[in-house]
C-alpha cells in the first residue's frame, strides 16, 4: 500500500503582515470613535475660532461687501484680486512689510542666539539674567509701543537726552516722524519686543545638546568656534528652522506694535500690509477688498515659507 504524505501548509511569505480585524484596521486608520470623541473639546474651538473665520474671510474676498450698504452683498468673482494687482499703495506696503519681517526676524535670531549662548554658561546670577530677559515677553504690545514712544520722544525722550549728553547729536531728533528714520526705529522696537521668546527656544535647544559631545570635541583639540559649528549648530538646526519660520509669520502679521508707535506714518513709511488692510476695512469700509488683501498676504507668505523650508530641509539632507 502506498501512503501519501500529508500536505504541508505553505509557510507564509516573509514580511507579509498578519491579517487584521476590521476593528484593528479602523484603529490603525485613526477611525476610533472614542479617540474622535476625546479630540472634540480641542477641535471645536479651532474650527469655530480659526477655521470658520478663515473660510469666511476667503469667501468675503470674492464679494463686494462694504459697510453702510443697503444693497445685498454680491459675488463678484476675482474682481477684488484684479483691482489689487494695480494697487501701487498695497504693493508698496507689502514691500515695507517684507523689509520689516526679514530685518526683525534676522536681528532677533542673531541677538537671541548670542544671549542664549551667554545664558547657557555657568555664570553668577544666571537665574536673574534669565528672568530679566523675559521681561519684554510679559509686556503687552500696546504698553511696549507707549513706552518706546516716550523713549523716542523728540523733546522729553531719554534717547535724545542720552545722545545729547554724549555730544553725538547737536539737536533733538524726531525719530518716529522722519521718513528715513521711522522704519529703522520701529524695527529696533520689534527686535526688542520679540527677542525673548526666540531666546527661550534657542536656550532650550542648547540645553538639549549632550555635554559629553562638547567634552569629546575639546579633548580632540577643537576650539570654542569649532565646537559650536561642528557640535552645537547641527543639533540646533531643527530648532532654528522652526523658530525662524514662526518668527517670520508673526513679524509679517504684526499690527499692534507699529499701530501704536506710528499708525503707519509718516507718509506711509511704516504702513505694513496688515495696517493697510485694517484701514481699508475699518476706515473706508471696503470689507471685500480688505479680505482680498488678506488672502494675497496668506498666499504669498505660504509660498515664501514653502521655498524657505524646502531649501533648508534640502541643506540638512546633504
Amino acid at each position: 500500500m502506498s501512503t501519501t504524505a500529508p500536505a504541508t501548509a505553505k509557510p507564509p511569505h516573509r514580511g507579509t503582515p498578519p491579517p487584521r480585524s476590521p476593528a484593528a484596521r479602523k484603529q490603525a486608520l485613526g477611525l476610533d470613535r472614542d479617540a474622535w470623541f476625546l479630540l472634540l473639546p480641542a477641535l471645536l474651538p479651532i474650527l469655530l475660532l480659526s477655521a470658520g473665520p478663515l473660510l469666511y474671510g476667503v469667501s468675503l474676498a470674492f464679494t463686494d461687501a462694504q459697510s453702510g450698504r443697503t444693497e445685498v452683498t454680491k459675488f463678484i468673482g476675482a474682481d477684488n484680486l484684479t483691482d489689487l494687482r494695480f494697487d501701487s499703495l498695497f504693493w508698496s506696503s507689502f514691500k515695507i512689510g517684507l523689509v520689516w519681517a526679514v530685518c526683525v526676524t534676522a536681528l532677533q535670531f542673531v541677538l537671541a542666539l548670542g544671549l542664549a549662548v551667554l545664558l547657557n554658561q555657568n555664570l553668577r546670577f544666571r537665574w536673574l539674567a534669565r528672568t530679566l530677559a523675559l521681561v519684554p515677553w510679559a509686556m503687552p504690545e500696546v504698553v511696549i509701543g507707549i513706552m518706546w514712544r516716550l523713549v523716542y520722544h523728540q523733546d522729553a525722550g531719554i534717547l535724545n537726552a542720552t545722545l545729547s549728553d554724549l555730544h553725538l547729536i547737536s539737536e533733538n531728533v524726531d525719530w518716529l516722524a522722519g521718513v528715513s528714520l521711522a522704519l529703522p526705529a520701529v524695527i529696533v522696537v520689534g527686535v526688542w519686543a520679540g527677542m525673548p521668546q526666540t531666546t527661550v527656544v534657542l536656550l532650550a535647544g542648547l540645553q538639549n545638546v549632550p555635554h559629553e559631545l562638547h567634552e569629546a570635541a575639546a579633548i580632540d583639540g577643537a576650539g570654542v568656534w569649532r565646537r559650536f559649528t561642528k557640535v552645537t549648530w547641527p543639533a540646533l538646526k531643527p530648532v532654528v528652522l522652526s523658530i525662524t519660520a514662526l518668527n517670520f509669520i508673526w513679524n509679517f502679521n504684526s499690527f499692534g506694535l507699529v499701530y501704536v508707535l506710528t499708525g503707519g506714518g509718516p507718509g506711509g513709511a511704516t504702513r505694513l500690509p496688515m495696517l493697510f488692510a485694517y484701514e481699508e476695512a475699518f476706515r473706508y469700509g471696503q470689507f471685500g477688498y480688505a479680505a482680498a488683501m488678506g488672502l494675497v498676504m496668506v498666499a504669498v507668505v505660504a509660498v515664501l515659507l514653502t521655498i524657505f523650508l524646502r531649501n533648508r530641509l534640502k541643506g540638512d539632507d546633504r
